[in-house]
């Protein structure tokens, strides 16, 4: 779907400032959508500055009530129209106020009346909500028709005098709140004057009996949030007073009740407010059942980090008690593959999600294994780049390679000759790559990892294949020798 900028560009008066007010309008008209059962469009006058007659007008947006039937099958936005052809949207642009008094055209089958708002902001017009109701469903209103009706009145009055949309209201409307799951209408105290049946309903969800309508709002749903340990009474006396834009949610053992309180505002005075109800209460329960696993998943973490912490601690104290030189090296280096097992699964122990900050695990990897080294007095390291975060599936295994050649470039390849290695990592879109170099030995005539009896390497070359998809190349020269990892992150 085309931007507002996409329609108006080279063709309007309009700033970014008065765009963005714009998109805020059409964020909330649902509502003055479904409380005035009607199509609304948004038109913009086509113009060089504000002080130019419009040649026309093109229409940015268009919405459909969910309370009543759409008078247009078709989307209208991109539609364009001539000055004068529509002499009401003329009329509400040059007199900035609202024209309602219209006599109902046909329209297709449905005689249709219009009625248009003038989009103020900054004491200008910057645009037209042209408002289509079907005349035949206006006859006879029932009680909640009326209070929809009146509600929208206050609401597109405020449209024309540039109080509502509310700024930077985005934030309360998620998830947004909609007409027909319950509406409250407040007087200028905070007393119910009007509650939509379902709002009713919503008050016996959390356990009141008797009618609302005639109490404070702000008193009723205390009482009712008073089982709640967490309920702050103030707090929900205050939100629900209809004095200021709010969101406040009650909550007990029946359920939990979003309240979206909305000021009327008619010139500088409060007149009012309306309160939109949403049933979260399913919607609080899964987010609970979220952090109680996410708190599980941690918490399982950790134990494994312990688990391997404790065989890693066994494996070790074995090694010292072992003679064969051969067998208790091999016993350490169990250790170490251990060791890099664990910083993984310490990583998500702590992470609010589940992935793995791999760079502080690198990090961790390098300071375990110059502890390591006998040597470490006279090496230097230098690692650069960054990975980010990674999935556990990718994270383990890539601990384990780098272990490897870290310790391999370590026992192998610096000898007595070397003193640095390098690590470098990188990511370039979804492709990864780990690059560890040393200015030691070298590697041997002949050397094919494929053949190679190391063991370390056998293992770097299996999990390079198998588990993280990728490629693993060793080279050298007269300078250096380097172990290039490349893996997509997928």
């Amino acid at each position: 779907m085309a931007s507002i900028e996409e329609f108006v560009r080279d063709r309007s008066s309009l700033s970014d400032e008065q765009i963005h007010r714009l998109r805020e309008l059409i964020a909330d008209w649902q509502l003055l959508s479904d409380l005035s059962f009607a199509d609304l469009i948004l038109w913009v006058p086509l113009r060089k500055d504000f002080k130019s007659w419009p040649t026309g007008y093109v229409s940015v947006a268009h919405i459909r009530p969910t309370t009543a039937a759409t008078l247009f099958p078709h989307d209208v936005i991109g539609d364009e129209i001539t000055y004068g052809q529509r002499p009401h949207i003329d009329q509400a642009l040059s007199s900035a106020e609202i024209v309602r008094d219209t006599q109902p055209e046909q329209l297709g089958d449905h005689m249709v009346k219009e009625e248009t708002i003038p989009v103020v902001v900054d004491n200008q017009v910057i645009g037209v909500i042209s408002r289509h109701r079907d005349s035949e469903l206006m006859r006879q209103p029932s009680r909640l028709e009326l209070n929809y009706r009146e509600i929208a009145h206050n609401l597109y009055r405020m449209v024309s005098e540039g109080t509502f949309p509310f700024p930077n209201a985005g934030t309360l409307f998620d998830p947004a709140p909609r007409v027909g799951d319950g509406l409250i209408r407040l007087d200028v105290n905070g007393v119910l004057s009007y509650a939509s049946p379902n709002a009713r309903s919503a008050f016996s969800r959390l356990g009141w009996l008797g009618d609302v309508e005639g109490h404070k709002l702000g008193d009723v749903a205390q009482s009712l949030a008073r089982e709640s340990a967490d309920a702050k009474e103030e707090s929900i006396s205050t939100g629900l007073s209809g004095k200021a834009l709010k969101r406040v949610e009650v909550e007990n053992q029946g359920g939990t009740i979003s309240f979206t309180v909305l000021p009327l505002i008619k010139g500088e005075d409060r007149v009012g407010a309306i309160v939109l109800l949403n049933n979260v209460t399913e919607l609080r329960r899964r987010e609970r059942e979220l952090v109680t696993k996410d708190v599980t998943i941690r918490e399982i973490h950790h134990r494994v980090k312990n688990n391997l912490q404790t065989v890693s601690a066994l494996l070790r104290l074995q090694a010292r008690r072992i003679d064969d030189p051969g067998a208790s090296a091999a016993l350490n280096e169990a250790v170490r593959r251990i060791a890099s097992i664990a910083l993984v699964h310490e990583t998500l122990s702590n992470s609010p999600d589940a992935s793995v900050a791999f760079d502080e695990v690198l990090d961790s990897l390098v300071s375990h294994a110059l502890e390591l080294s006998p040597r470490m007095n006279e090496l230097t390291i230098q690692r650069t780049g960054a990975l980010g975060s990674l999935e556990p599936r990718i994270a383990t295994p890539l601990a384990l390679v780098i272990t490897e050649l870290i310790h391999n470039a370590l026992e192998h390849g610096l000898a007595e000759t070397g003193s640095a290695l390098g690590i470098h990592v990188s990511s370039k879109g979804q492709q990864l790559q780990v690059t560890i170099s040393d200015d030691g030995v070298g590697l041997p005539d002949g050397f094919d990892i494929a053949t190679s009896p190391n063991l370390g390497l056998q293992i770097v070359r299996t999990l390079t294949e198998n588990e993280l998809r990728g490629t693993l190349t060793l080279s050298s020269d007269s300078e250096q020798t380097q172990a290039v990892l490349s893996f997509p992150n997928t």
